[in-house]
């Protein structure tokens, strides 16, 4: 049969009422938009979630040294500066401890003149919609870290 007559036979087809193909392409681009369309949604909210850690982090990280390096005694300085760091991951959205996210450490005896106060950050972001008991099984997050140095000013009071 060539291309004319398979032409001719389908129109014949059509304009008798007999059921034809129609309708099938809408089936096949729903079923098509939902196989690309799902895991793209998914990954714009996994890099959504993960620029969202990346900021929290590096505000935590630049907030909590800065706070730390004004502090006036090194027993207070810490305190401080983790509540600033709980702020920014407040800001963010993530509930995280900031005692088990952010360490501190000094370049020699903290908030001396002219020392460095070093803090990092680590956060986990957990993929959404995993139910937890995949996560116990199996790790399924992200480890975001950041760290910021300050120097503690060359001129100021040693405490």
């Amino acid at each position: 049969m060539t291309g004319g007559a398979r032409a001719a036979v389908a129109l014949r087809a059509r304009l008798d009422g007999r059921p034809g193909d129609s309708g099938s392409a809408l089936v096949e681009f729903l079923g098509l938009a939902l196989v690309l369309l799902v895991p793209l949604v998914y990954l714009v909210l996994v890099l959504g979630r993960l620029q969202a850690a990346t900021f929290a982090a590096e505000g935590a990280a630049r907030e909590a040294a800065r706070v730390f390096v004004a502090s006036d005694e090194p027993a207070g300085a810490t305190p401080r500066a983790l509540a600033a760091a709980g702020l920014a991951f407040a800001d963010q959205g993530f509930g995280d401890d900031p005692a088990d996210a952010v360490s501190i450490a000094c370049s020699a005896a903290c908030l001396t003149p002219g020392s460095e106060v070093t803090v990092g950050v680590r956060i986990e972001v957990p993929l959404p919609f995993v139910p937890p008991f995949v996560r116990d099984a199996v790790p399924l997050s992200i480890p975001v870290a950041a760290r910021r140095t300050a120097s503690v000013e060359e001129y100021r009071e040693a405490p």
